[in-house]
């Protein structure tokens, strides 16, 4: 049986190779970080989680081995019109959740049926289709209170 460590190394060095890259220990705990988490972090929310491993790091290091995960396929960076980022370590198919308050990120645990996505893409006329990207915006549980987030 592999230790999950192990198996992350792994997954991170041969990505990493097919796209040139070199592996680093900085590159490497903040891929470990992402793996880890549900979370959808920012860059400063990876820096304050990953130099507790790694001292010397810097946010400009951050920001290049997020960039570089990527840029292999091993994250997804989630960008909004404000020009804020956050950053996924699944890379699976799913869709999100976000809040307009606070701007937490969750996965939503039920996935839209392929029917309704090329019923969708059927409808587009003259665009051809090559992704799609679901997000629901609203309010998390916590900004939600009575009287915290203005009616829908």
């Amino acid at each position: 049986m592999n230790h999950p460590h192990v198996e992350t190394e792994s997954i991170l060095r041969r990505a990493l190779e097919q796209s040139g890259q070199r592996y680093t220990e900085q590159r490497a705990a903040v891929f470990r970080f992402l793996r880890s988490t549900e979370a959808h972090p920012t860059a400063d929310e990876v820096f304050l989680s990953v130099r507790a491993d790694v001292p010397g790091i810097s946010l400009a290091t951050v920001y290049k081995s997020l960039e570089t995960l990527v840029g292999c396929g091993l994250a997804s960076k989630l960008t909004y019109g404000d020009g804020s980022a956050r950053y996924d370590g699944r890379t699976d198919d799913h869709h999100h959740l976000r809040c307009l308050d606070c701007g937490k990120v969750l996965d939503l645990v039920d996935h839209v049926d392929a029917d309704e996505v090329h019923r969708l893409e059927a409808s587009a006329r003259g665009f051809r289709v090559t992704g799609y990207r679901l997000e629901l915006t609203g309010y998390c549980a916590n900004c939600d209170r009575a009287g915290g987030a203005p009616p829908a």
